[in-house]
């Protein structure tokens, strides 16, 4: 899995005027993608509002990306929620065919315990399937502890990654420290990309990184290469579009920057609205100082 190494992204899923899937824009996110640098590309993860998809669309999805990557780039599929046992079936049952891994958002709402946390990834693991851990305690209401991390990772070597998202810093850390040999960790905090990064991380899965490939797969290259003020002066760039993306919710932000882009059409499907004008201005000015 060493492959998965670099700048992931999180494609959203465009969307035209009627709200109906966008195929032609969301070629032309995938071509600009594997055009400019991206490492791997994760399908239907959160950033592409998957709670708001058909299985019938989802599908559809899954299948566009597979032709338009053409095996060009690994691809990574998100499967994830808060039904243990329905996420189990769907893991099982998918064709994994054309993917290097699932990656499973830990369960949200419910807010499980620890051992809950681990007996959930423990019955994923199960199914013999490639799993990447996704910890994201801002979105699901519940930390994945580094320990409850650290007991999964050497308990079950299918699930040999997790994108961090974590309440801080440290315990991104803490498991880089402690971590068996063949687990990695990617930031799942485009922020925290570059520390994370020089600190043993893998990398990043991204939000930013689908609007600014080029710049995030090199600082990604220049942090494994050692090279730490060359990697800082592209983090410090960055960091305040970062901020801004996230301002009003995800995936509004990076939606803004895609349409000024003109790679889609900047739509989302309730319960998410589009960027209010005034962060939408906030964001055109920090992308035309970029």
């Amino acid at each position: 899995m060493s492959n998965l190494k670099g700048l992931g992204v999180a494609l959203v899923t465009p969307f035209n005027e009627d709200l109906s899937v966008d195929f032609d824009s969301l070629t032309k996110l995938v071509e600009f993608n594997i055009e400019n640098g991206t490492n791997y590309l994760v399908v239907l993860g959160t950033t592409a509002e998957v709670a708001t998809l058909s299985t019938e669309e989802k599908n559809a999805v899954i299948q566009h990306i597979i032709k338009v990557n053409n095996k060009r780039l690994p691809l990574v599929l998100g499967i994830g929620g808060n039904n243990t046992m329905e996420v189990k079936r769907q893991i099982e049952e998918a064709d994994l065919t054309a993917f290097e891994a699932v990656l499973s958002v830990s369960p949200y709402y419910n807010r499980p315990s620890q051992e809950g946390l681990y007996q959930h990834y423990k019955m994923l693991a199960e199914t013999g399937k490639k799993i990447i851990i996704y910890n994201v305690p801002s979105r699901t209401g519940q930390n994945l502890e580094a320990s409850t991390t650290l007991r999964l990772a050497k308990d079950f070597p299918t699930l040999f990654m997790i994108k961090e998202a974590g309440p801080n810093i440290n315990q991104y850390f803490d498991i880089l420290r402690q971590k068996p040999e063949n687990f990695n960790l990617v930031s799942g905090d485009d922020e925290y990309t570059l520390p994370v990064t020089l600190a043993g991380g893998n990398g990043v899965i991204s939000v930013i990184g689908q609007g600014y490939p080029k710049e995030f797969s090199t600082m990604c290259q220049l942090a494994f290469d050692g090279k730490v003020k060359e990697a800082y002066e592209i983090h410090n760039k960055m960091v305040e579009i970062t901020r801004l993306i996230f301002a009003e919710g995800n995936p509004a932000g990076i939606k803004t920057i895609l349409a000024e882009m003109g790679i889609l059409k900047n739509y989302v499907r309730l319960p998410l609205v589009v960027a209010t004008e005034g962060l939408q201005d906030k964001i055109k000015a920090e992308m035309a100082k970029i």
